[in-house]
């Protein structure tokens, strides 16, 4: 059994996807990019853009009745490696220890051409 997540406090799909799967007590949480979902603007820099990143997924953490004290992965893509400790100071005030598992990759390109896209799971 699956339930679709979705909440206008996030920014939309803009695909064939949904923003979040709940199956059993288990949150999947698709790539959140630092799209603002009140006015559609992308902001400047990469501590910027991780915490929009961020706040789109706490919006549908919260929709699911659950937050980051829930998550136990995340994924994050990056358009530079560069931005690593600046990522990790603005993702280390959004999560407490024990932290979820997570793995961060750099890639070529992202959605709008954004610098970072999260995602997550999370867990009842």
């Amino acid at each position: 059994m699956k339930e679709e997540i979705n909440t206008t406090n996030a920014p939309q799909a803009i695909g064939p996807y949904s923003q979040a799967i709940k199956a059993g007590n288990m949150l999947f949480v698709s790539g959140q990019i630092p799209l603002n979902h009140s006015d559609a603007t992308i902001p400047s820099g990469i501590e910027a853009q991780t915490k929009q990143c961020l706040e789109n997924l706490l919006a549908i953490l919260a929709e699911a009745k659950m937050t980051t004290e829930n998550v136990v992965k995340c994924g994050i893509f990056i358009r530079n490696m560069e931005d690593f400790a600046k990522i990790n100071e603005v993702y280390s005030t959004y999560f407490k220890k024990p932290y979820p598992a997570r793995f961060v990759v750099e890639v070529s390109r992202l959605p709008k051409d954004v610098l970072i896209e999260i995602d997550a799971i999370a867990v009842m």
